[in-house]
């Protein structure tokens, strides 16, 4: 798929411009963001797009490594703004690693100035390709107060694009155009996901199949503990389709470190969808896989980013073709929030204690500057916000960092009159989040290079997660 060429980038470009041009042309002009509608206008949902390159210039410090190139396709941030339900609500998704901690803060802040709205009401997620960009302000201040280049935490391009998030924002609220249904549907991806963890016979993890796997024997290990479902939320006034809202849980990544700019496999398949539906804006959010790769399916041959691409597709596809749609207002539109105070993984107060006796090794991982940034914010009381998202039957949860499926199969588990789906990648401090029992079997995502919360995380996060979901 290196060889897409630019006519595809430019076809999509301008199928979703004109697009949403026809679309919100046809909409209701706001001269005011964030003003009470009119009494004809009560009860009444609308609908807002954004859509614009997320793509770093060549030079940039990346997750792993400098850029050197990126693909026609780019990575770009997808979003959509609701209004008539009280203030406006603001869900996004970006083809990122990850934004955290202070950074998480500025984006929340800025789009939801932008929009007329309060940061409680907006949530913000990468897709976590890993060719690509990362933000965490805090990190980046305790790099430079420590004398340390900030290499990839160097926060110059992010304000930047946070700059063109803004205005670009700002200009989609102007216009919105009318919900009359939504679509649910939902289907299964066959042959992507796998759980990485390999337990032994003792319960303990014996070996990490991670997003490529070149061994045999580990291939041919079940796929374990997974979430087939891919889950679609899509937008309607009347017959026209607006916005196709995916998800589905499986780290992103089909090979990576290549120095070249791509949203990987997930990115493909959108814009396969993006071409197959073109009058609807195709947007991803990526579920909880702190645990789930693409191993099993994958040995980290080039060709299989396509292979996986595609399979990836057919299951959305297919979700499509089984979406029903169903009437909707703005009364059977709400949104519910519940703040958790995570406490930190305990090996942060000696790494802390560490780095403080010797900021060099702040140069020898720059990743201990987001792990102070976290740990520091924990230790002020700072909490973060889960949201839900409620809208006719579907129920979409806002969940930040890298939780292992267990916690999006146990949401689906206690609302199955429901349709349950889960946005991950949310605030990324936490790093990983695993099941208290995890902590307890090994394995790299439980590892203090991996996780900065502790093993009993499971204990605080899941009932404010049930919570959300019990009206």
């Amino acid at each position: 798929m290196n060889n897409i060429k630019c006519s595809r980038r430019s076809f999509l470009r301008q199928n979703i411009t004109a697009g949403a041009g026809i679309l919100l042309g046809s909409g209701l002009p706001l001269s005011s963001y964030a003003k009470t509608l009119n009494d004809e206008n009560q009860g009444k949902i609308f609908l807002s797009l954004f859509d614009l390159d997320a793509t770093p210039p060549i030079g940039q410090e990346l997750a792993y490594g400098q850029m050197t190139n990126s693909w026609d396709l780019g990575l770009r941030a997808k979003g959509v703004v609701l209004h008539g339900a009280g203030k406006p609500i603001v869900l996004c998704a970006i083809d990122w690693i990850g934004i955290s901690n202070e950074g998480y803060d500025a984006f929340r802040s800025t789009m939801a100035k932008a929009a007329g709205t309060i940061p409680e009401r907006v949530t913000v997620h990468t897709i976590h390709q890993h060719d690509s960009v990362r933000c965490d302000f805090g990190a980046e201040k305790i790099l430079k107060e420590n004398g340390v280049a900030p290499k990839s935490f160097e926060g110059s391009f992010a304000r930047d694009f946070l700059t063109r998030l803004k205005e670009t924002i700002e200009k989609s609220v102007k216009t919105t155009v009318d919900i009359t249904h939504i679509g649910l549907g939902k289907a299964n991806i066959l042959n992507v996901a796998s759980n990485r963890r390999i337990l032994g016979e003792d319960g303990l993890v014996k070996a990490s199949r991670m997003s490529s796997c070149r061994s045999p024997a580990l291939r041919a290990e079940p796929e374990g503990l997974i979430d087939p479902v891919v889950s679609l939320v899509s937008f309607w006034n009347e017959d026209k389709p607006l916005a196709v809202l995916s998800y589905y849980a499986v780290h992103p990544q089909s090979y990576y470190r290549t120095g070249i700019v791509n949203p990987d496999f997930p990115g493909v398949a959108r814009f396969l969808r993006q071409l197959a539906v073109p009058e609807a804006l195709h947007i991803h959010f990526n579920g909880a896989s702190g645990d789930v790769a693409a191993g099993k399916y994958n040995d980290g041959s080039k060709e299989n980013r396509l292979i996986l691409a595609e399979r990836m597709a057919e299951g959305m596809k297919k979700a499509w073709e089984n979406t029903k749609k169903e009437k909707i207002t703005a009364r059977e539109v709400f949104w519910k929030q519940q703040q958790v105070t995570f406490t930190p993984a305990p090996y942060l107060a000696k790494l802390k204690k560490e780095l403080e006796n010797n900021p060099s090794l702040y140069e020898k991982n720059v990743g201990y500057a987001r792990k102070m940034a976290w740990y520091e914010r924990c230790l002020s009381g700072k909490k973060v916000d889960i949201s839900c998202l409620g809208i006719g039957k579907a129920r979409i949860l806002h969940l930040p960092a890298e939780l292992f499926v267990d916690y999006q199969l146990a949401a689906k588990k206690r609302r199955p009159d429901l349709f349950v789906a889960v946005a991950a990648y949310g605030e990324y401090g936490p790093g990983y989040i695993g099941t208290e029992k995890a902590y307890h079997e090994g394995g790299y995502e439980t590892s203090e290079t991996a996780t900065n919360v502790h093993p009993e995380t499971e204990r605080k996060l899941k009932p404010a997660i049930f919570k959300l979901l019990d009206d």
